[in-house]
């Protein structure tokens, strides 16, 4: 069993950072810090890019569009949402969404690093490039780095564990159609469920 504990102190450490401009954002708009969220002992951890304005509101990771698709993703292939861990690269939410700057990754990686040492999942979803991107370098993949649109859906391992770069689930809000890319892909994880 996962020390619940670690993942508390994780939290109060991300509740009191104020390594960057993103906390006073947080602070002046009454915002929560969105940790993540899930099964301590997950086989299956999927990271998103940075909260929206929705998580951003209420602290939850995907709740808003994005995570119904994602919540769909998951019941079609049978896998209960309690049973993975969901988390952002980013612990609080850019202004207006834009794109995290390099600045705010490198502060929020220490707490994603330690999320996924002590979670220990097999499998790590990455949703979207920016995911893809810095998952895919932390790990030392950075040569099989392409595209999301070449990549998506293919598996790469490192150290034992399995890295699954998947579209973000909001293309599927924007684009009806991407959502049978989605499903295929997401297909995969179907052999790791317990």
């Amino acid at each position: 069993m996962i020390n619940s504990k670690n993942l508390k102190d994780i939290k109060d450490q991300i509740l009191n950072c104020d390594k960057c401009s993103l906390r006073k954002l947080r602070d002046e708009s009454k915002y929560f810090p969105v940790v993540g969220q899930g099964n301590h002992n997950a086989e299956i951890m999927f990271i998103g890019e940075a909260p929206g304005l929705n998580e951003a509101k209420t602290g939850i990771p995907f709740c808003g569009a994005s995570g119904r698709i994602l919540d769909e993703l998951l019941k079609y292939v049978g896998i209960k949402r309690e049973d993975v861990y969901v988390t952002n690269i980013l612990k609080d939410r850019p202004p207006d969404n834009r794109d995290p700057e390099a600045s705010e990754i490198e502060v929020c990686l220490p707490y994603l690093k330690e999320q996924i040492r002590i979670i220990k999942p097999k499998v790590i979803c990455t949703l979207g490039r920016y995911s893809m991107g810095v998952i895919m370098q932390q790990f030392g993949l950075t040569a099989e780095l392409d595209s999301i649109s070449k990549i998506h859906g293919k598996e790469f391992e490192k150290d034992g564990i399995k890295i699954l770069p998947l579209y973000h689930p909001a293309v599927a809000v924007y684009n009806g159609n991407m959502k049978e890319t989605l499903k295929t892909d997401f297909q995969i994880l179907k052999k790791y469920q317990k």
